[in-house]
Order: C-alpha cells, then structure tokens, then sequence
C-alpha cells in the first residue's frame, strides 16, 4: 500500500490518495487525517484503513496523474537530513574529484558517519517539480537515495530522494559541502510514502536513474540498497544522537549510483528515479 499526497487543482484542498494492492487509487475519506503524518497512531503504528474510508479515483497511479491534482511531497517533513559516503561508489568518486581525497575514505570506514541538514519543508520540490543546478558550478550531478521518515524515534516509512549536489563546488574543498548540497531546489523527493510494513527488506531494494536531454537517453545507471556500507536503521541511531528529530523527518541514505567526471546536468534535463516497490521520482532541472 502507498500513500500519495496532493491539492485539488479544481477546489484548492489538499487530500490524501491511498493506492491498494490492486494498483487502484483511491481518496483517503478520514476526517481527522489531515496529512500522511496522521496515519500514525501515538506509538508510530500504522491506524487501520478500512473500505469504507476509500473513495475510488482512478484505475491506476498513471491515470490518477491525467486528472487536475498537483502532487505534493508525501509527508509534511519539516527537516530533511542526509547521509554520504554510504556506499563504495561514492566514496571512490568523491576521492576522485576531491583535491583532498583521504577525508572520504576517512570517513566511509570510520564509526561515525557523514551527515549533513539538506531542507526545511517549504524548501522541497514536489514530484514533477524543478531541481536547481547552481550557477556559480559547472559540475552538478543527482543523486538518488532511498529516503526514510521517522516518527517516535523509529523509522515508519520510505520513499525516493533526489540529493542534488555540485561535485565542483565540493570537490573544490570538502569545506564546502553545504555549499554544493543545500541551496534553492536542491532537494526532492516522492511522489509515494511507503509505510515499513509493506516493504519486505528495506536493505535489499533495486535503484535506477534515468536521465535524458531533448528526449534522448543520456545516463543510465543501477545499485542496489544492500550495497550499502551503513544500514538505515544505523543511519538513524547516529542522527538522534544528542539530536532533536521533529517527528516526520526525513532522511536521504546517499547514493550508489555516480555519473562519470564527464556529466553533467544541463537546464531542461528530465531525471527519473525509481526504486523498487516504491515508484518514480521525476524532476526536470533548472539554474538557479
């Protein structure tokens, strides 16, 4: 089951689609559910749905984007975290862009990992919206990562990330991180929120990106989740350390999947990420 949030373009509200095992969407009829943050009950389980809560929408997620909504990003988060250096691939790329290579593999076999503040709520794109490439770099890069929410202190959910980023500005002075990482549109992700009850092993998913420029394919790479050198619920226990997390945070786990030195983003470029019993983030890209 997967949740979808998104307004009404004819009325202005803003709902709650549920899609079902059967790929049907359906509104989400619960008065006292304002957002997917209330699905929730106060010990972070999951409330029970029931047939008569659903209204049929549409037969399935792409005839339910033909209709006049406008998707939002799935959960109200208000701060998104992310992590690095959590895969191999990454850690040898940043190596190799960095004119101060030592501080990656430092970093991928210490205890302690990478982690950084990427944005605020009212700085997220939603699906099908712009991500921003900086002006002042000429080396920017997506990054797609298995993103989770957290409520209670526990992980309740996943979804796609799109961790935008500027490897020239980064690899420039690895001082610069926030610089390359957290600027306007700079972070995305949906359209679905997957509750952990319905993803069978979080650490064992399938990712794909896709990007294309004027309608032609231009990169294409995969990973896989178990690749990862620090798992999910690690990543969490190091983020609440000494840390206040708002419930419905969420956090990107960093990337596998690294276009070579020679890409890079240009304005109009569409980026697909998809991940395994979760769906498809799509952005188009921008300067900002």
């Amino acid at each position: 089951m997967k949740f979808y949030q998104y307004s009404d373009e004819n009325t202005g509200d803003k709902l709650i689609a549920c899609e079902s095992y059967d790929k049907k969407i359906y509104k989400l009829d619960l008065p006292d559910i304002k957002n997917t943050l209330d699905l929730f009950s106060d010990n972070g389980e999951l409330i029970k749905i029931h047939e008569e809560n659903l209204v049929f929408l549409s037969e399935n997620y792409n005839e339910f984007l033909k209709t006049p909504i406008k998707l939002l990003p799935p959960i109200d988060s208000p701060e998104t975290w992310a992590f690095g250096v959590t895969y191999m691939d990454s850690m040898k790329e940043r190596q190799a862009e960095s004119e101060s290579p030592d501080v990656y593999d430092k970093v991928y076999n210490a205890e302690r990992p990478e982690s950084f503040f990427k944005a605020t709520y009212d700085r997220l794109v939603a699906p099908g919206g712009n991500v921003g490439i900086r002006g002042d770099s000429e080396w920017n890069v997506p990054e797609p990562e298995l993103t989770f929410f957290v409520s209670k202190k526990k992980i309740v959910g996943f979804t796609i990330g799109n961790d935008m980023s500027s490897r020239s500005i980064e690899g420039e002075n690895p001082l610069y991180l926030p610089q390359a990482k957290v600027y306007s549109k700079s972070a995305s992700f949906g359209p679905a929120f997957v509750p952990t009850k319905f993803i069978n092993d979080h650490q064992n998913l399938s990712v794909e990106m896709k990007i294309f420029r004027n309608n032609s394919e231009v990169f294409s790479g995969k990973c896989n989740t178990s690749q990862m050198k620090r798992n999910c619920n690690y990543l969490l226990d190091w983020l609440l350390r000494h840390n206040d997390i708002i419930d419905g945070t969420a956090v990107m786990t960093g990337t596998g999947i690294i276009p070579p030195p020679e890409f890079t983003l240009m304005p109009s470029d569409k980026i697909l990420i998809s991940i395994e019993n979760i769906g498809t983030l799509e952005n188009e890209v921008i300067i900002v």
